[in-house]
């Protein structure tokens, strides 16, 4: 096991570059953004070093950091309400307090880390896992950590606030952000558009969703699906559902949820009924539909149960999950629009609660994919990463998929209960497709020109 010490450098504010207009001091949030929770989520880069010489590393270090801190400068003045502070759960005083920057160094090579990483070790570069930084940073709603390896390769971790950005808008905050830093001059601008799509709704003035945090230890980790296992995966499949299209999201997630299953059944003795949310995008859903550039949370689950064992052979789950799917885009997505959307998305949320609510004894899952999100592509100007990851540090029963940095497979990161997790590890059908923690390296793009 690699043993990390880390050390921060310094930590300070970041200003946006230009204040925010007069008339811009306030922005109102949309319903669905009010109704999400007051967490953080992260994304962290790993970059190789760009460099020959490991003597010069310090003031590559450096240089980068004051390229990153400029940037970001910048591009808080496109993403103003992000340099600003929740004043309530669906408003935002874009009061220019900033976003938060800080540089810190750990004691190894990038490349003991990603030959077999350890996702335990990633509070080594997150922001918001040091008590003292999110002290200092006075309620900031971007945070970034900036760390050098003793090699030259660097992470960059950041968090944002979810009440302000999905999955998609963070895509679209690092997109705009890295061609800042390389210098473009013509950034992807975000659209901003808060209360003008869902208004906020004055009964739930004070109101965020709630995250169950589980009170009994639980743990992540990583399991890797090479574009052959996807494959044999999808053609055993194939042979039960004919005629019916499915992606290689669908089939992944359905072993997945059913060895999860099966471990909790090792563990208890029995089945129990059992349901699936999977977050969907509804940008491209709606009709008309919004650009992949608006800033906020434009998700949204669909659900899928199984009441008996036998409702979780792979077929059926797939069958359901494409049903489920398709049901949505061509009835319920339509709900977030019109005068009537404000009370059908409240009564949405009111009867999945009351379903949870009827039927405790039912396992929840929960499931979100960044497959197709071109993350590896970013760039700050010294080449592309390694590795992208996003760790949950707060919820139990996850399924958190993304593509390899080869993008031809999927890498899955679940978070289940400890005891359950020890099984899962050892769940036979799920070994025969899925790769265990692998190397970075194992799956990694020989195109790339990089340097360890």
């Amino acid at each position: 096991m690699v043993e990390i010490k880390s050390e921060i450098v310094s930590r300070q504010t970041i200003k946006p570059s230009h204040p925010t207009p007069p008339h811009l001091k306030t922005f109102k949030l949309s319903l669905l953004d009010q109704i999400s929770p007051d967490i953080h989520s992260n994304m962290n880069f790993f970059f190789p070093s760009n460099n020959t010489s490991h003597s010069i590393s310090n003031r590559d270090f450096f240089h980068k950091s004051m390229l990153l801190q400029d940037s970001i400068s910048k591009t808080l003045s496109l993403f103003y309400p992000l340099a600003g502070r929740l004043r309530d759960a669906a408003t935002v005083d874009c009061n220019d307090e900033g976003a938060f920057f800080v540089e810190a160094r750990v004691n190894i090579q990038l490349s003991h880390f990603l030959s077999q990483p350890d996702l335990n070790l990633m509070d080594h570069f997150l922001p918001t896992t040091d008590p003292m930084t999110m002290d200092l940073s006075n309620g900031a709603m971007f945070l970034v950590r900036f760390t050098s390896f003793t090699c030259g390769g660097v992470a960059i971790c950041f968090s944002l606030t979810h009440k302000l950005a999905d999955v998609s808008a963070l895509h679209t905050l690092v997109q705009t952000w890295s061609s800042v830093c390389r210098g473009s001059s013509n950034p992807i601008t975000p659209l901003l558009i808060g209360e003008n799509f869902l208004a906020p709704r004055d009964e739930f003035h004070g109101m965020s969703a709630t995250v169950n945090i589980a009170s009994e230890k639980f743990v992540q980790r990583r399991f890797v699906f090479s574009a052959s296992k996807i494959a044999e995966l999808k053609a055993r499949v194939s042979h039960e559902v004919l005629q019916s299209r499915f992606s290689r999201v669908e089939v992944v997630l359905a072993l997945l949820w059913k060895c999860a299953v099966a471990t909790k059944i090792q563990k208890i003795g029995s089945f129990r009924p059992t349901t699936l949310f999977q977050a969907v995008n509804l940008r491209k859903r709606l009709s008309p539909p919004l650009p992949e550039t608006v800033i906020g949370n434009f998700i949204w689950p669909i659900m899928v149960s199984a009441y008996e064992e036998k409702d979780l052979e792979l077929h059926e789950v797939v069958i359901q999950l494409r049903k489920r799917l398709n049901e949505f885009n061509n009835t319920k997505a339509n709900m977030f629009r019109g005068e009537d959307a404000p009370l059908a998305i409240m009564e949405a949320i009111k009867e999945r609660r009351e379903f949870i609510r009827s039927n405790k004894e039912m396992e929840v899952y929960k499931c979100s994919s960044w497959c197709k999100l071109p993350l590896y592509d970013i760039d700050f100007g010294w080449g592309k990463p390694m590795w992208v990851v996003s760790v949950n540090r707060l919820v139990n029963n996850t399924i958190a998929l993304a593509d390899t940095n080869s993008g031809d497979g999927i890498e899955a990161l679940v978070t289940l209960d400890e005891e359950e997790m020890a099984l899962f590890e050892q769940n036979e059908q799920l070994l025969k497709y899925a790769n265990p923690n692998p190397s970075i390296y194992a799956f990694y793009n020989s195109n790339y020109n990089c340097r360890l």
